[in-house]
C-alpha cells in the first residue's frame, strides 16, 4: 500500500493503527487457543500459541516503534506531553511493557528456568488483553464499534474458559 501511495491521507497514523490492530488480533488469536483446545480437542493449534504470541509482541513493537519514531521522531520531551494530555497512551505502553517480560520467557529454555513460577508470569497476558482493549477503547473517538469487537471477543474467550474450568469441576464433584 505505500508503494501505490494507498495509505491515506496520514500514512503514519495508518501504519500506526494497523501495527496496534495486528498486535491486538494476534493477542486474543494467542488467547483463543487454549478453549479450542479445550472445547474442540483442536491441540494441533495450540503447538503455535507461542508463534502467535511472539507476532503481538512483534506488531506491538512496531506500533511503538512507529508511534516514538516516525509519529514524534524520538522526542521524549513530547512524548511525555503525550502521555499526560492522552492516558490512553499510558495505558497502551503499560501493556507493551508488560509484554517484554512474556517475549523474553517464551523460549523453551526460559520456561526450564523459571519452571512454575513461568506458567504465573505468563497470566499477565490477561492484563494485557485489558489494558490493550483500554487502550484501544480510550484511543477511539467517535465510532467505538471496532474496540467493542474486540472487547466481546476478549469476554468470550473468558468465559469459555471459566465455563470450561465450571464444566470440569461439575463433572470431578457429581
Amino acid at each position: 500500500m505505500g508503494w501505490n501511495d494507498a495509505l491515506g491521507a496520514n500514512p503514519v497514523e495508518f501504519v500506526e493503527r494497523s501495527t496496534g490492530t495486528w498486535a491486538l488480533v494476534f493477542l486474543l488469536i494467542t488467547l483463543s487457543m487454549t478453549p479450542m483446545k479445550q472445547w474442540f480437542s483442536l491441540s494441533a493449534f495450540n503447538q503455535h500459541r507461542r508463534m502467535f504470541g511472539l507476532y503481538m509482541f512483534f506488531y506491538a513493537c512496531l506500533h511503538i516503534l512507529t508511534y516514538s519514531w516516525l509519529d514524534h521522531w524520538f522526542d521524549y520531551i513530547e512524548i511525555s506531553k503525550d502521555i499526560i494530555k492522552h492516558p490512553f497512551v499510558l495505558v497502551g505502553f503499560t501493556a507493551f511493557m508488560f509484554s517484554i517480560p512474556l517475549a523474553a520467557t517464551s523460549t523453551n529454555a526460559m520456561m526450564r528456568r523459571l519452571g512454575g513460577r513461568w506458567k504465573v508470569l505468563h497470566q499477565l497476558v490477561y492484563v494485557i488483553a485489558v489494558l490493550a482493549i483500554l487502550h484501544f477503547l480510550w484511543l477511539v473517538k467517535k465510532d467505538h464499534t471496532e474496540p467493542l469487537v474486540y472487547t466481546g471477543v476478549f469476554i468470550l474467550l473468558i468465559a469459555l474458559r471459566i465455563a470450561y474450568k465450571y464444566r470440569r469441576f461439575i463433572q470431578t464433584h457429581v
